[in-house]
């Protein structure tokens, strides 16, 4: 049987049979990452998390009057920290606070305002795009309405609290094409409601967020399970869109996608990082939203369409989350600092570092990706190429391909500046695609699913 191709297909493949005719260099590896892991200090994160320890609880209804107790406390002097970084770096940071009030909840029945702390770096060349690096201030014990019990919540989430503030030492160092946002996020144990409250601003104020990397207990080694590991970390991403259509929905059940949601994609990107620049750590992608049942800070910003993926421990240890400080049958109960390995939280932290520096040094990320080769023999990935001062540092674009029931991307091949790319006898059928942004200096986006179910957003 004969199949007739569209006019515009003949054409594309023509252009792109050019494209692959001049093969062309990809830049070289990222040198700077392998100093930006180096310079995250497990002394310092241990620092961080004993102060944090030290304000005796952290609870969202706690007191915040107090300048030694309570979250008003610790909430003063993580704004503090990040405005003594942006000193260090000649102002480099905007530090603002995010807050409204909550009321009729049923872990916040009376009103009580919900305040998170937000550390801006902005970025030299396409400074309305972010990608954003977060962990939780509050803590709580074994009743969640108890904020007067001692809540040191070293592990949850002092880890992913230090380790945010620890990024921003480190990355506001350096200079990127995109802006970071540094965030401690209030409410976490009462609803998520800090993650509601900025998620919302961000959208208010359209801000372009690409990525939310929420770090929720990044410092437990021993979990409940009898297993003590060093070496491995979880990475949780939502598998499809929670703001997908019906529409798009029907569209995805006819070209694929079910596991390639912007949230997924940026999951692969950062186990990617993790073997290319992490000694000792392993990143175990998990396809779920979070953990069976449970929620994190993440959920609020992919509800309203930001990708996120919360980035974590592997083994927990339950006697150590949402307890009270007791002894009982031979166990300790409690989230005390003794719980906390700073070397392993050093590992997660530049995790972080290095895929936010990746990420905001990079170009543009890919929009518009559309893909066409039903029926034929080969596959034609498009997209739009960028104008404008945001582009000066596009080296050009890799677009990517793997079998459908393979979890990592296994092939690629780098285009050049083009905004499409013919794979000559690679059948569509039989794989998933993408596209990712490269800059000059090799600081690469995440890939891109064609299609809404992979889109970053424009």
């Amino acid at each position: 049987m004969r199949f007739n191709m569209p006019t515009g297909f003949v054409a594309a493949i023509t252009l792109s049979g050019t494209a692959m005719a001049a093969p062309v260099a990809p830049p070289g590896e990222v040198v700077l990452m392998y100093e930006l892991a180096a310079d995250v200090s497990a002394d310092r994160l241990h620092k961080d998390v004993q102060k944090l320890v030290d304000f005796g609880t952290r609870h969202t209804l706690s007191d915040t009057k107090s300048d030694t107790r309570g979250i008003g406390a610790a909430r003063r002097w993580i704004k503090a920290e990040f405005e003594r970084i942006s000193a260090d770096c000649g102002g480099c940071l905007e530090v603002i606070t995010i807050a409204d009030t909550v009321k009729g909840e049923k872990r916040i029945p009376d009103p009580v305002e919900v305040v998170s702390v937000i550390a801006i770096q902005r970025g030299t060349l396409d400074a309305d795009r972010y990608v954003m690096m977060s962990g939780d201030i509050d803590s709580r014990v074994t009743d969640p309405m108890d904020f007067t019990s001692d809540s040191p919540g070293a592990n949850d989430n002092a880890s992913g609290m230090a380790g945010v503030i620890e990024a921003a030492r480190v990355l506001s160092k350096h200079k990127f094409a995109g802006s970071i946002i540094y965030a401690g996020l209030s409410g976490e144990e009462q609803g998520l409601f800090g993650g509601k409250i900025v998620a919302k601003y961000a959208l208010d104020h359209n801000w372009r967020i690409k990525a939310v990397l929420n770090n929720d207990m990044i410092g437990n080694i021993t979990g409940i399970d009898g297993v003590t590991d060093n070496t491995t970390a979880r990475v949780f991403s939502e598998g499809t869109r929670d703001v997908e259509t019906a529409k798009e929905a029907r569209m995805r059940r006819f070209t694929g996608g079910e596991v390639d949601s912007p949230s997924r994609n940026l999951a692969r990107y950062i186990d990617v990082r993790a073997d290319r620049y992490i000694p000792n750590l392993d990143v175990m992608m998990i396809y779920r939203l979070d953990r069976f049942g449970r929620g994190g800070h993440h959920r609020p910003f992919n509800a309203v369409g930001i990708p996120g993926v919360r980035i974590m421990e592997t083994h927990e240890h339950y006697d150590r989350q949402h307890q009270n400080i007791r002894t009982g049958n031979g166990r300790a109960f409690g989230d005390v600092i003794e719980g906390v390995n700073f070397d392993y939280a050093r590992k997660l932290t530049g995790l972080n570092v290095v895929a936010l520096a990746e990420m905001a040094g990079a170009p543009p990320f890919p929009a518009g990706v559309t893909l066409k080769g039903a029926v034929q023999p080969s596959t034609l990935i498009s997209w739009t190429k960028p104008t404008g001062k945001a582009a000066n540092i596009l080296a050009g674009y890799k677009v990517y391909w793997r079998q459908t029931d393979q979890p990592q991307w296994q092939f690629s091949r780098f285009v050049g500046k083009t905004d499409h790319y013919l794979l000559s006898n690679v059948v569509i059928d039989n794989y998933y695609f993408g596209v990712a942004s490269v800059a000059k200096d090799g600081s690469e986006s995440p890939v891109v699913f064609p299609g809404p179910a992979g889109s970053f957003g424009e």
